[in-house]
């Protein structure tokens, strides 16, 4: 599966403090550690997809929490409000020797220098939320121009839902998806619900499933005609699915019986 190149390109300049070599955090996904920061989380990246770094991007909170999947090691990027640089070596490792990191201000690499100063406005978190919009409206159009690929399809009485696409970008995952109608009748749109699932769905008392946020949908339809098909792109914050995890997406009828379910490892 590919990944695309990210649309947005981060731009500083750190000024080393200290010549040493990274500490390194070690992270799996059967807990979460959690990094608490001398000042809130104004931004944070890891180097690959199987480390996921989550953190409040509507209000900034002074910890994030960290989960990985077994692979090769990686690295934390991380800004704070007052634009101190910390960077990290990541490992997974089955056994944490901590599931806490308390970060001293003296642990910053450096200090952020922006490239430009930007204005202040009276409603900063309007605007900041209407640019990620934007922005998640051209990346979502950069993957459906892209070549359409197959991860998992689901058939059921005419309709055909399938998981064509995941991209990985910054804090985000994109899913691409496709819904098909060759039923005959046309086919109104309830809901299309994303879970994380752990176990075997025949067995309920072992069986748990979590529903994930979606943060922006991009071109969803609300119904399709007989023979319509419709390619779209669900926002997601980034997550990691462990071992014994699928992605579920489970999409109902509105006014109907029909509603099918896709499972996938990815």
């Amino acid at each position: 599966m590919k990944t695309f190149i990210t649309l947005l390109l981060l731009t500083f300049t750190i000024s080393i403090q200290a010549q040493r070599s990274l500490d390194t955090i070690y992270a799996n996904d059967q807990k979460n550690v959690a990094l608490f920061f001398p000042k809130p989380i104004r931004q944070g990246i890891t180097g690959a997809s199987h480390f996921v770094f989550t953190y409040n991007r509507e209000k900034e909170q002074y910890f994030g929490l960290l989960q990985a999947k077994q692979g090769t090691e990686s690295n934390l990027l991380t800004v704070t409000s007052d634009g101190k640089v910390y960077s990290y070596i990541l490992k997974y490792s089955e056994k944490l020797p901590k599931l806490n990191y308390f970060i001293d201000e003296d642990e910053s690499i450096g200090n952020e220098s922006p490239i430009m100063e930007i204005p202040k406005t009276g409603n900063s978190i309007t605007a900041s939320n209407k640019d990620r919009t934007a922005y998640f409206g051209r990346a979502s159009e950069y993957l459906l121009r892209s070549s359409s690929e197959t991860i998992a399809t689901e058939r059921k009485k005419g309709i055909r839902l399938k998981l064509q696409k995941m991209a990985y970008d910054a804090s985000e995952v994109y899913l691409v998806i496709e819904v098909k109608n060759k039923s005959g009748i046309d086919f109104e749109i309830d809901y299309l619900n994303m879970y994380r699932a752990n176990g075997n769905s025949k067995r309920k008392a072992s069986y748990q499933r979590l529903q994930q946020e979606v943060i922006y949908k991009h071109k969803m339809p609300k119904s399709l005609a007989n023979g319509q098909s419709q390619r779209f792109v669900f926002v997601l914050p980034k997550f990691v699915l462990g071992d014994n995890e699928k992605l579920m997406l489970e999409l109902k009828e509105l006014n109907g019986s029909r509603k099918m379910i896709l499972e996938t490892k990815i």
